[in-house]
Parts: C-alpha cells; sequence; structure tokens
C-alpha cells in the first residue's frame, strides 16, 4: 500500500509539473548547451522535457523504469521522426554491459534529471552511463540540493537523499569523467519547497501554487542570473567522458 501511495503522489506529481510548461522548457534551457547528438534520457516519466529535444532536432531514446510511463512515452512521441524507441531500463542495474549490449557506446548525451536521488547505489549509476556513453559524450544530471530541506515532498516521492555541490561531484567523479560544469538551479524554488513540504507538511505539490510559480518564472530566471551561485532547489552536474 505504501509503494502504491508513493507510486501514485509521484503520478500526480509528474502531472502537475507538465502543466508548468515555462517551468519545464526553463529547465531543458539551462542543460540545452551541454546536449548534442544521440540523446539517452534517463527516467523520461511521461515526457516533460522529452518533448523540447524532439522538438529541437536531437536524435532521443527515452527511457523510464516504470513500464507504467512506457506506453504514454510511446503514444506521444511515435509521430516524431527522430524519436528513436522507448525502453524500459534500469541504470542502476549490475552488469548492465552484458543485459543490454545494444546500448554500449551509442550516446553523445545521457540526461538524467531528478532520478539519482531515487537509487540507492547512486555511484554503480553513474560508472554504467560509461558504457553507454561514445568517449566525449556528456552526462547531465539533475538531483535536489540541500539536505536540509528534505521533507514531505522527498519522501512522498521516494528520494533517498538531497545533494551538497561536493557530494555530488564526488559522485560524478568515477573514473573516465571529467566534471565540466556545476551550478545551482531555481533559488525562488525553495520556500516554496520548504513552506509546503516542511511546514505544512504536504506529500504532493499543490496544482494552484505551481500553476502561480509557472506563470513567474521569468522573474525566477532573473533571480538565478543574479542570485543563483549562492543556491537553488536543485543542483545541475555535468561531465565529460574521457576520450580514449
Amino acid at each position: 500500500m505504501q509503494k502504491e501511495t508513493e507510486f501514485n503522489n509521484g503520478t500526480e506529481t509528474l502531472k502537475v509539473i507538465s502543466d508548468a510548461n515555462n517551468f519545464n522548457r526553463w529547465m531543458y534551457e539551462t542543460i540545452k548547451p551541454f546536449c548534442k547528438g544521440h540523446v539517452l534520457e534517463i527516467g523520461s516519466g511521461i515526457g516533460n522535457i522529452s518533448q523540447f529535444l524532439l522538438s529541437d532536432g536531437y536524435e532521443v531514446t527515452l527511457s523510464d523504469i516504470n513500464s507504467s510511463y512506457l506506453e504514454i512515452l510511446d503514444k506521444r512521441f511515435s509521430g516524431c521522426d527522430n524519436f528513436n524507441e522507448v525502453i524500459l531500463f534500469d541504470f542502476a542495474e549490475k552488469e548492465i554491459h552484458r543485459k543490454h549490449s545494444g546500448m554500449i557506446g551509442k550516446y553523445d548525451t545521457i540526461i538524467a534529471l531528478n532520478v539519482l536521488e531515487h537509487i540507492d547505489d547512486h555511484e554503480m549509476a553513474v560508472k554504467n552511463c560509461l558504457y553507454l556513453m561514445k568517449p566525449g559524450a556528456n552526462l547531465i544530471i539533475l538531483v535536489p540540493a540541500f539536505e536540509s530541506l528534505y521533507n514531505e515532498f522527498d519522501r512522498a516521492v521516494e528520494h533517498q537523499r538531497r545533494y551538497s555541490v561536493k557530494s555530488l561531484n564526488e559522485v560524478m567523479s568515477v573514473g573516465g569523467f571529467n566534471i565540466i560544469h556545476t551550478q545551482y538551479f531555481n533559488l525562488a524554488g525553495i520556500l516554496g519547497w520548504y513552506v509546503s513540504g516542511k511546514m505544512f507538511k504536504r506529500s504532493v505539490i499543490p496544482g494552484g501554487q505551481m500553476s502561480l510559480y509557472n506563470k513567474l518564472v521569468p522573474f525566477w530566471k532573473v533571480a538565478d542570473r543574479l542570485l543563483g551561485r549562492f543556491g537553488g532547489l536543485s543542483l545541475i552536474g555535468v561531465a565529460e567522458r574521457t576520450i580514449k
């Protein structure tokens, strides 16, 4: 029953965020400078970021560990010429190079946004990406920032942890990767996350709150440009696979 509740909360949160198109586009535009070639998106969910990758012409492979999302993704994007395929995929799986041999050395970019914090062995997940990437490819990871912000929202969607710059850099610094960029994202989101999840103990992002936040994204973007170096609700790390 707990797992079903957590899944429902996660799905409801994805649906709330899917209506926040300004916010999703902002997130995408932040990572876009590091995207290239054939992109594998890990944890595609219902396609909140996938839509922008496809509309910009990248060759895109989508994936998720939850089979319930695969049909949604396939139905939504099957008409796109640059949509490669959608895969049931656990990127923390052991012996990934044997179980997914067709994916080895295939991708120019791997994106995992709001995924790593769900995984027990997050170091294994990052190491697995090395097998899937071409030399010179980029790994782009976005995770929740600041352990002190951990609250009911995090528990409801099964976040196992939040990250600091140091802890994210450590997990991304496995042999074969060179970290090329780290930044905070969404400074203004900290207040809403703290008030709703910490003070009011809510487990799902209120739709009205997200709708208002979405309308004000132009202001939040300015806040990030001016003050984003001091913090953000999320943290983005980019690492390049060393050319060998």
